[in-house]
């Protein structure tokens, strides 16, 4: 017998935040870039241990030409042994900066591009079984190069950077030819808001209640 699922109105098909109260919470390793925490929370009328990696959070650019062609860069990735085709992203790890003002500067970083149309393209966890790192990817358009390039070290020394058209990147995902999930993420969603004569985008500066901050025991 197949069980009946309950339907969803699409109006009211959202996340739904919510903070079971957490009785303990450790960090148990301090890594050079992140941390592993482990917490004791209350749940279901017992107390289940978490252990997750604790994120600043992130921001990604889908860098868009005048021509519908997206910036992707060709970067090494340890974790997965790797040289993967991602967009542009990087770390909020720089107090007071805004996650606008991170996207500006990550995509001059890795791309030496700046841009003059800025907008919220999707919203995302990454792994949410086993991190707390949300990241916003934004659309930039009306890209042009800087006037000077960006030095680059270690993994990004040899990056490699190409324009692809849109199109062709769906097509790399859907093939499963590219599995990097901002990448992912951020082409798909493109594709639909471009489709929709990009009505689904936000404003650059639209609010991000989702970001990871302040004490999770909070």
């Amino acid at each position: 017998m197949t069980r009946r699922m309950p339907e969803v109105a699409l109006d009211l098909l959202a996340d739904e935040p919510y903070r079971a109260p957490v009785v303990t919470s450790d960090r148990v390793f301090a890594g050079r870039v992140w941390d592993v925490r482990r917490d004791t929370v209350e749940y279901g009328g017992a107390q289940v241990v978490r252990d997750y990696v604790e994120h600043p959070g992130a921001v990604g650019v889908l860098a868009l030409d005048d021509r519908g062609r997206v910036l992707l860069i060709k970067q090494y990735r340890h974790p997965i042994r790797t040289r993967d085709w991602e967009i542009p992203a990087g770390l909020l790890d720089v107090d007071g900066e805004s996650p606008l003002e991170a996207a500006k500067r990550e995509l001059v970083e890795e791309a030496d591009l700046e841009a003059d149309d800025w907008a919220v393209l999707v919203d995302l966890f990454t792994s949410p079984g086993g991190n707390d790192e949300a990241i916003r990817i934004f659309l930039a358009r009306g890209v042009r190069p800087t006037a000077t390039a960006f030095a680059r070290t270690d993994e990004e020394a040899d990056m490699e950077a190409r324009w692809v058209d849109l199109d062709e990147c769906v097509d790399a995902v859907l093939a499963r030819r590219v599995q990097n999930a901002p990448l992912v993420a951020a082409v798909l969603a493109a594709h639909v808001a471009r489709a929709r004569d990009w009505e689904t985008l936000g404003a650059a500066v639209a609010p991000w209640p989702a970001r990871p901050k302040g004490d999770p025991t909070a």
